[in-house]
């Protein structure tokens, strides 16, 4: 099967339904192509139960569509994906789901984009043409499991956070969780709820806020320098939380905000780990030296016994994989080689969606901004 059109957009996430409900509102056809049999599948699949947006719902809002104002400013998974299905059905997105994306180059002598697609469904191998491309995979496309020392040898269970819904099954267990970001640190506290004698590997120095404090440093930024405001939340922040160095978490030498703008890493928004991880509850690990069977052996010299093992160790981009023609966008990584506000276009009517490290705040900005480029371009403005 072979399909014409003008864009073609890989990816139903939220980057991908933002981008084709901007499309559709300049009224440019296109297609959004999509390997699982959902849209927004990480959050409708793969996220726990007990998952919040961890911005105030105003820096999480998808184009043209606010959150009603009965929603709480802290909005929960499920409500997030109530309102993605609202958003798909308001402005016509119709992704083709079970489509996974195998290569996608471009005919410099037809100018034009040629992408192919295992249709999951039919077992046949579908061709899309177009003028533009938009890669909207994003950067949490696939989880990673680092290579640690004598995992295959490990006699529990261990899973990618993708995969945890919530602690009921790891109950009175002894759990590990690796991964000291957002994810991590709520993952310990759900198990730790759940009776599970919890542990958590945190290896490099982290920043602890609150939601509040991290509301209000994002609106306080639009008005004073990031240096001034890093210093008010520093300041805020060991007032709630007191020396977290001797509990064996460090601080970064440089502040939240600095390093959310310089590396994307954003600051970790208590949600009651620490409190638990205070009273011995939930027990700080350094990095993990070996696995021997069911017994870890830390960096520091120690040594415990695990029945699970969860990582919370992230995301990465598979963009490389099916993109073989990216003039220079991507880097060996598959992340943009420019940094925001510069990352989001490149040649021959190359876009990407979701890869700025900035959240819903950053997919809406990117939507936006691809839908009117390809607009001008088309109408010749």
């Amino acid at each position: 099967m072979k399909q014409e059109t003008v864009v073609v957009i890989v990816g139903a996430g939220p980057a991908g339904i933002a981008t084709s409900a901007c499309l559709n509102l300049l009224s440019i056809p296109n297609i959004v192509l999509e390997r699982e049999d959902c849209y927004a599948s990480l959050w409708q699949k793969k996220a726990y139960d007990r998952l919040k947006l961890h911005l105030a719902k105003s820096f999480c809002e998808l184009p043209h569509m606010p959150f009603p104002l009965s929603a709480p400013t802290f909005v929960p998974k499920d409500m997030f994906v109530q309102y993605l299905q609202n958003y798909v059905y308001q402005f016509n997105v119709a992704p083709l789901y079970q489509r996974s994306v195998e290569n996608a180059w471009y005919n410099r002598i037809a100018q034009k984009w040629v992408v192919t697609a295992k249709n999951w469904i039919s077992g046949l191998v579908e061709e899309y043409v177009c003028e533009f491309l938009v890669a909207a995979t994003g950067e949490n496309s696939e989880g990673i499991i680092p290579n640690v020392n004598g995992l295959d040898s490990f006699k529990g269970l261990f899973i990618h956070s993708s995969e945890y819904d919530n602690g009921k099954r790891f109950g009175h267990k002894d759990v590990l969780v690796v991964g000291a970001g957002n994810s991590g640190m709520e993952i310990a506290y759900d198990l730790c709820n759940w009776g599970a004698q919890t542990s958590i590997v945190v290896r490099s120095p982290i920043h602890v806020l609150t939601k509040e404090l991290v509301q209000l440093g994002m609106y306080i930024l639009k008005y004073i320098p990031c240096s001034f405001m890093d210093k008010m939340v520093l300041m805020l922040s060991k007032l709630l939380y007191g020396d977290l160095g001797v509990y064996g978490i460090q601080r970064p030498f440089k502040g939240p905000f600095m390093i959310k703008n310089e590396t994307g890493r954003s600051p970790i928004i208590d949600v009651g780990t620490i409190s638990k991880i205070k009273t011995g509850d939930i027990e700080v690990m350094t990095a993990i030296e070996e696995i021997k069977g069911d017994q870890i052996k830390f960096t520091n010299g120690q040594e415990r016994q695990f029945d699970a093992i969860v990582f919370a160790t992230g995301f990465k981009s598979t963009v490389r994989k099916w993109l073989k023609d990216d003039g220079g966008l991507f880097n060996e990584n598959g992340m943009p080689k420019h940094k925001s506000p510069n990352h989001w276009k490149g040649e021959h009517g190359l876009y990407c969606v979701g890869f700025a490290s900035a959240g819903l705040f950053g997919i809406s900005n990117d939507a936006k901004n691809i839908a009117d480029d390809i607009f001008n371009i088309v109408h010749g403005n």
